[in-house]
């Protein structure tokens, strides 16, 4: 099994564990927590590998882009993209 300087599983290994993973919760969990309904695109780590999280199940929880976009940023300290309308307004 190959793992990069984080310690995540890449090649083969890493698509068929991303697979499994989405398999076992294919709904977004942020999205679920909220009353609504959203199929999880992505595994994402709770504690992230930069921050000295594990590539384990237990740290892993599957969510929608804009989640994990979301999500991404506060563990980061990003701001979040708006994303825009025809209108200029900002989209939810």
């Amino acid at each position: 099994m190959k793992r990069n300087g984080y310690g995540r599983i890449q090649g083969r290994a890493g698509v068929a564990l991303r697979k499994a993973r989405l398999a076992k919760q294919p709904l977004c969990e942020d999205c679920l927590a909220q009353g609504r309904y959203t199929e999880a695109k992505t595994p994402d780590h709770i504690v992230p590998l930069a921050q000295g999280g594990t590539d384990t199940d237990d740290n892993i929880r599957c969510l929608c882009k804009p989640c994990h976009d979301k999500r991404t940023a506060e563990q980061f300290g990003y701001k979040v993209r708006l994303t825009y309308g025809s209108d200029g307004w900002p989209v939810a």
